[in-house]
């Protein structure tokens, strides 16, 4: 039997120095068309790099494989989610949900309020689902065309959808992370939802006024006329406030905690359903077929769900935002999580990802250096490891005995683990989250990071707040407020 032996700093960043490499001669080569192939082919090329690591370290290729079969398990949920959701964006296309949800949203909004109106409707719905990935692949593509017709750039509207689905996704206690971050680091749910509140709260208020803000400076003289696009869609669809009842369905089996690919199928099979009863000439569009309605309405349906299907009306303007991909559309996008968890897999089979942590864990010797600490490891997972999960989880065990050894209560890395962790993975183009959210809203992530302000913000309050202790913590406090 080989010998193992210990990475070494140098072992850790061979791998690491080679993709970010890699991706960075992609983005200049290609430039957005980076995650059609290139990318993937990046992290699949620096996971070989890795294990080449792994086996001049004495690992056997039968445990480098079971790492990587692990940890593409732990992602099988999400590429799941992302089959159904390319499903749901094409059958909610073709019933007429999704132009409905512009048309009536475009009566009500205005460009002044709307980023600001935007980012609250999705906090709101995302804390009462506690899922940002749902959030955005129905109200939140709904909110995307809004804000495309009132003629305001897709990247900020994109951020403004996701700082307020992420605010849900961190608050929510029906969030998968919301629960997964207190049992990583030994505290109960409600108190680390409690905790949340002094870093989370200040940083919506910034977000939230950052928006409103800018929708007062936005120039609409150039606006799209909203009386011909609302005209377009209404002659294209037959629309019916009935229609919402399928959104409405699907946001109540979530709330009512049931699982998000069931309650998504169903909101994907009544969309189908819906779109042969109510949209029979787009039906006839899709199909291509007249005078057999069920052969037409069969053929339409199941293109919505597997094909990229696109809506032609007499508005050109109007016509990119009615396409949809199906399930097709999101196979680059599962590639892409697949490459992530190999490369993620293999650096963990042998420690390397281990070993930079251990490194970085030892500089921090204040509060502010230790939570400082913690939040850089949890994004350089979101970074290396490509899962949200990966990011709170691995970080949460690691410094869980060393924020007990120096007195503090476990609900500080939990809310540490959450403003680092969940909230900056949608940032990364590689990561589950980050490539996810870029394909249900058909926007780079490079496009809309920059606007995501929520997710840039919240590491950094929760550091600053360390750095000042304030609201600190510790075992000893009789305080349980303090």
């Amino acid at each position: 039997m080989t010998e193992k032996k210990r990475p070494t700093l140098v072992h850790a960043f061979i791998p690491i120095a080679f993709l970010v490499a890699f991706l960075a001669i992609n983005v200049i080569v290609f430039g957005p068309g980076a995650t059609d192939g290139p990318n993937q082919i990046a992290l699949i090329f620096s996971a070989g790099v890795a294990g080449i690591v792994s086996w001049r370290l004495g690992y056997s290729w039968e445990e480098i494989e079971v790492s990587i079969v692990k940890s593409i398990s732990s992602a099988m949920g999400a590429m799941l989610i992302l089959l159904v959701i390319g499903s749901l964006s094409g059958a909610w296309l073709l019933s007429g949900i999704v132009p409905a949800m512009i048309y009536y949203g475009l009566k009500i909004l205005n460009p002044t309020i709307f980023l600001f109106a935007a980012c609250v409707v999705c906090c709101v719905v995302s804390l009462a689902t506690g899922s940002s990935w749902s959030t955005i692949a129905t109200v939140g593509i709904a909110l995307l065309g809004i804000g495309k017709t009132l003629g305001i750039h897709e990247g900020v509207v994109a951020g403004a959808i996701i700082s307020g689905a992420y605010f849900g996704d961190k608050m929510s206690p029906l969030s998968d992370t919301t629960n997964l971050a207190p049992a990583m680091a030994g505290t109960d749910l409600f108190t680390h939802v409690k905790y949340m509140v002094y870093t989370t709260v200040p940083t919506l208020a910034i977000t939230l006024l950052i928006f409103l803000v800018w929708g007062f400076t936005l120039d609409t003289s150039g606006t799209t006329d909203t009386a011909n696009v609302l005209a377009s869609i209404d002659n294209a669809f037959n629309l019916n406030p009935l229609l919402f009842i399928v959104p409405a369905l699907v946001l109540f089996m979530i709330v009512r905690k049931v699982p998000a690919i069931p309650a998504l199928l169903v909101g994907t099979i009544l969309g189908g359903i819906f779109a042969v009863i109510f949209q029979p000439q787009i039906i006839q569009q899709v199909s291509g077929i007249t005078g057999d309605p069920v052969k037409s309405a069969f053929i339409a349906v199941m293109k919505s769900f597997s094909m990229e299907v696109s809506i032609i009306t007499e508005n050109k303007m109007i016509n990119g935002l009615l396409s949809s991909g199906g399930m097709a559309g999101m196979l680059n996008t599962i590639w892409l999580i697949l490459g992530a968890m190999v490369f993620g897999g293999v650096m963990e089979s042998c420690g390397l990802l281990k070993r930079i942590v251990e490194e970085i864990i030892k500089w921090a010797h204040s509060t502010g250096s230790l939570v400082a600490s913690t939040a850089v490891t949890s994004i350089f997972f979101n970074l290396t490891a490509g899962d949200q999960y990966m990011a709170i989880a691995v970080p949460g065990r690691m410094f869980a005995d060393t924020y007990r050894k120096r007195g503090y209560k476990p609900e500080l890395l939990s809310r540490t683990l959450e403003d680092a962790g969940t909230v900056t993975s949608v940032l990364v183009p590689w990561n589950t989250c980050g490539a996810t959210q870029s394909k249900v809203l058909g926007i780079s992530t490079w496009a809309y990071a920059p606007y995501c302000f929520f997710c840039i913000i919240s590491p950094l309050m929760t550091v600053l707040q360390a750095y000042l202790n304030y609201k600190i913590r510790r075992l000893d406090d009789k305080d349980p407020n303090s």
